[in-house]
C-alpha cells in the first residue's frame, strides 16, 4: 500500500461524511427547519436496518484509521496482496470514489428538500422525478453501492470485503422500505414513475 492511499483515504473519508451527511443535512434543515437525519427515528424492522446502515460508515472509519495511523496493523485486515499490486485495481478504485461522490451529491442537490436519511414519516416529502432521477429511482444508494465497491478496490481486504457486502446487502433492504413506503405516500404516481423508471439504472 503506498503512502497516497494512506492520505488520500482520510482525506477523501472527512469530505465524504461532511459533503453528503453533515453538510446536506444542514443545508435542509435551514431552509425547512426539518432533521434530514430520520434513521434516529426508526422502529420495528426499519430500526434494524437502521441500525445495521449505520455501522457500515463506522466500520469504514475504523479502517481508514487503521490504514493511516497504524499501517504496520493493517496485516491483521487480512489484505489480498495480489489484488493491491494491481495499479489497474487501484485506479478503478479512486475513479468510483471520486465519481461516486460526485454522483451523489448532484443527486442529493436534485432532490433538495425532500432528502432524508432513513424514512421520515413525519414529514411528508415531494415525490422527485427530474434530473438524475429521470434515469435511476435511486440514484443516492447507487451512487453509495459503487462507492463501496471503489473503497474496496482501493484497499482490497476482508474487512473491505464485508463492509461492501454488507452495505450493498442493507441499501438493497433501505430500498425496498423506502420504495415502498413513497408507494403509500404517492399512490398512482409513483407506480406510473416505476414503469418508466429502473430501480437502478
Amino acid at each position: 500500500m503506498t503512502d497516497f492511499i494512506r492520505i488520500f483515504l482520510p482525506i477523501y473519508l472527512i469530505v465524504f461524511i461532511f459533503a453528503v451527511f453533515l453538510l446536506r443535512t444542514f443545508i435542509v434543515w435551514k431552509k425547512t427547519g426539518v432533521n434530514a437525519y430520520a434513521l434516529l427515528k426508526q422502529e420495528g424492522a426499519e430500526g434494524v436496518v437502521a441500525r445495521y446502515f449505520k455501522l457500515v460508515p463506522l466500520a469504514s472509519i475504523f479502517v481508514v484509521f487503521t490504514v493511516s495511523v497504524f499501517p504496520s496493523a493493517y496485516t491483521y485486515l487480512a489484505p489480498f496482496y495480489w489484488l493491491e499490486e494491481l495499479p489497474a485495481v487501484t485506479l478503478s478504485g479512486l475513479f468510483l470514489l471520486i465519481v461516486s461522490l460526485i454522483w451523489i451529491w448532484i443527486s442529493q442537490t436534485q432532490m433538495g428538500n425532500s432528502w432524508r436519511i432513513g424514512i421520515d414519516k413525519t414529514n411528508e416529502t415531494d415525490l422527485v422525478v427530474n434530473g438524475v432521477f429521470l434515469i435511476s429511482r435511486n440514484p443516492i444508494f447507487l451512487g453509495l453501492a459503487v462507492n463501496l465497491v471503489g473503497f474496496f478496490l482501493v484497499i482490497p481486504n476482508a474487512a473491505t470485503l464485508a463492509i461492501m457486502l454488507l452495505g450493498i446487502a442493507i441499501i438493497e433492504i433501505q430500498v425496498a422500505l423506502e420504495e415502498q413506503h413513497l408507494l403509500n405516500l404517492h399512490n398512482d404516481n409513483y407506480v406510473s414513475y416505476c414503469k418508466n423508471v429502473r430501480r437502478w439504472l
